[in-house]
């Protein structure tokens, strides 16, 4: 039988699970009904719900404008007959039998799988404090409608813990509505991981102006409760204590690898590691034919950052990579394509929007290219060794996709063009990105290079013949 013919009979009568019934997982449910996979599908989801939309959830949703209900993501007539297995973890990964383990002890056969589990938001480490009443994560459709119920309560002063993208519109909603926020931040600023001291600087004396009481370079130390399980306190690391009944854990995301477990493949605290065509690694880092990932949990090199890996936490990336997962499950080898978009991501908070393309973190420099840091509007462009590799743009989205062209034909930096709105001198200063050894939680971009909790080939040397 030809290639097209083997191609032909799977499409028609193959048998494609996807484990993550989220943005990702939707996406590529759909893109493998446009590539015409007839055959049958199966979207698994640990939550109850239909693919809903993130986003919203920690702007829109807090403030009341959306109930947590009406986020729900479109769905094409397309996946009219997909098979929904909602509310159920996948609990485990045969791969010589090709079976997916539940939760509730069933399984579930492929013949090719879309890994698209994702990431959950990182708890407060003690586990008796998470339990106190008043302390919030966020991360699905019910934390937030939990948290705009408190929130719409009045509560005399909400503390966010971490300062990173989540944390710091979740600060934005709370003087939105006229709530006291305190917000602790370990770093030097809010979004310093995310967008370097430099600009993050920026960011503190926005939040300081909007009324945040903003605490950098210190670190929440515990957290306190009533006889009754209330929050009452907060201690903090500078000896300081905060009294407030709503604390907000903005540290991060986990991605959800736990189930991949002696599977045999790479998976581990950075994601589950992939080629640029999505098919998955195996811990002795062999592509598999049967296997991909796509979305927040992947793990795949970039040609435009010297082929190292990228774990990336955003909407964009997730649709992108959904679709290129999903061509490559279903067409013969000579017609996979690569996932090579370039990363971009936005916010919106305080009344700036924030859009940023490539990835600022992997840059050693950044200069004002438009604009100036103390306007309301201005763009950073980003830059390592004689590259430009990012550009960040504050209330200046029309010109994202002009930088995001220099990034793709890797423009030379510093850069030196004549633009209309330029007002501050045009030259690179450092970057001030936290020290990449130390771990960064609130990073939605990570240059993960080696990740040292993957296990690697054991080599056994051969005996020399006698």
């Amino acid at each position: 039988m030809s290639s097209y013919e083997t191609r032909s009979a799977f499409k028609d009568s193959g048998r494609i699970v996807i484990v993550g019934a989220s943005l990702a997982g939707l996406r590529a449910a759909e893109a493998l009904r446009a590539e015409g996979f007839t055959g049958h599908l199966t979207l698994i989801g640990d939550e109850p719900y239909l693919p809903y939309d993130r986003p919203p959830l920690s702007k829109a949703v807090l403030t009341g404008w959306i109930p947590a209900e009406h986020t729900g993501l479109p769905r094409f007539e397309t996946l009219a007959d997909v098979e929904w297995q909602l509310g159920i973890a996948a609990t485990g990964l045969d791969l010589s039998a090709k079976q997916v383990r539940l939760a509730d002890g069933h399984s579930v056969s492929f013949d090719r799988l879309l890994i698209a589990t994702g990431t959950r938001a990182r708890p407060w480490p003690n586990p008796s404090e998470a339990e106190l009443e008043g302390v919030f994560t966020l991360r699905g459709r019910d934390d937030a409608k939990l948290l705009q119920q408190c929130l719409a309560a009045h509560p005399r002063r909400v503390l966010i813990i971490g300062g990173g993208f989540t944390g710091s519109e979740i600060a934005s909603v709370c003087c939105e509505l006229g709530l006291p926020v305190t917000l602790v931040e370990r770093g030097t600023a809010p979004l310093v991981g995310a967008l370097g001291g430099v600009i993050a600087e920026r960011v503190a004396r926005l939040q300081r102006r909007h009324g945040v009481d903003l605490r950098c370079q210190i670190t929440v130390t515990s957290l306190e409760g009533d006889a009754q399980g209330q929050l009452r306190r907060a201690h903090l690391s500078d000896g300081s204590t905060i009294d407030t009944e709503v604390a907000v854990v903005a540290l991060g995301a986990i991605r959800n690898t736990e189930w991949l477990r002696d599977s045999g493949l790479a998976a581990g605290t950075f994601g589950v590691g992939c080629d640029a065509g999505c098919r998955v690694f195996d811990i002795n880092a062999i592509v598999t034919d049967d296997v991909f990932v796509a979305g927040d949990i992947a793990r795949f090199p970039h040609p435009l950052y010297n082929y190292q890996f990228l774990a990336l936490e955003h909407w964009g990336n997730a649709v992108e990579q959904a679709r290129v997962a999903a061509h490559n499950m279903v067409c013969v080898p000579a017609d996979r394509s690569p996932h090579v978009a370039v990363p971009a991501f936005w916010s919106s908070q305080f009344g700036v929007n924030i859009k940023s393309v490539g990835v600022p973190s992997a840059a050693e420099e950044v200069m004002i290219t438009q604009g100036g840091l103390d306007d309301a509007s201005f763009v950073a462009a980003y830059g390592k060794e004689g590259q430009l590799v990012a550009a960040v743009t504050f209330n200046h989205a029309k010109w994202v996709e002009f930088y995001q062209r220099l990034i793709e034909q890797a423009a030379p930096f510093p850069l030196s063009f004549p633009v209309a709105d330029h007002s501050t001198p045009n030259s690179p200063v450092p970057a001030a990105f936290p020290d990449p050894r130390v771990p960064n939680h609130e990073a939605t971009v990570v240059l993960t290079g080696h990740d040292p909790n993957e296990r690697r080939v054991q080599w056994i040397p051969r005996h020399r013949q006698t």
